[in-house]
């Protein structure tokens, strides 16, 4: 990386970062605290999960569909397979962008959260905040990585459709159905898989806000 690049992106960095501080800094003034914003940026990437599951499982439905249903246009299954695609790009995305949110807030509290404990003048609390505190990132890092993975494993099925949608683009023929039929099994496969994880990671996020809000 040049000189000049890695000056701006340093830049965009430190304002980004400046951007998110104040952000946190006026939420905080007007009552809404670090811990309440992570509660509900997880609560986010639940919800993003959850469309991100049910959007792959109708890709999947559309698949299976357009290789086991006979005597259907096959530009208009091209569309519709193709539609199924970019909306699961699209609910990835979203999982990845609300992640990337959790993950920033927090880093804010726990910096927060670790200052606060040295001024405490009772050492019995001071004791128990720092006991709490890494606990909380225990937990925290269990549900990052559950989140991370369940991400990972959209990956794999994205580009498996992404196959199956550039083999159709070019081969609007009943042979290329008949070749899709041997794709079936792999694709029912990976988003089994995928929304094994997604529901595991869900249940991850259910404990880990109880455990905030104990």
């Amino acid at each position: 990386m040049s000189l000049s690049r890695w000056l701006l992106v340093s830049f965009l960095m430190v304002a980004l970062a400046g951007c998110q501080s104040a952000y946190y800094n006026a939420m905080e003034r007007v009552g809404v605290h670090k811990r309440d914003i992570m509660v509900d940026r997880v609560e986010s990437v639940q919800e993003a999960q959850t469309d991100a599951k049910e959007q792959f499982e109708s890709a999947l439905a559309e698949f299976r569909s357009i290789i086991q249903i006979k005597d259907q246009d096959l530009a208009t299954r091209y569309d519709r397979l193709n539609g199924e695609y970019e909306d699961s790009k699209a609910a990835a995305k979203s999982v990845t962008q609300r992640i990337d949110a959790v993950e920033d807030v927090s880093e804010a509290l726990f910096d927060e959260w670790e200052d606060e404990i040295d001024l405490y003048s009772s050492a019995n609390l001071k004791r128990q905040s720092a006991a709490k505190l890494s606990q909380t990132r225990q937990q925290y890092k269990g549900l990052i990585r559950s989140m991370r993975s369940a991400e990972a494993r959209m990956e794999p099925v994205l580009r498996v459709f992404q196959d199956q949608v550039l083999f159709l683009k070019h081969n609007l023929n009943a042979r290329a159905i008949d070749s899709l039929q041997g794709e079936l099994g792999t694709i029912e496969t990976d988003v089994a898989q995928l929304i094994r994880e997604m529901e595991k990671s869900i249940a991850e996020s259910e404990a880990f806000i109880s455990s905030l809000q104990d």
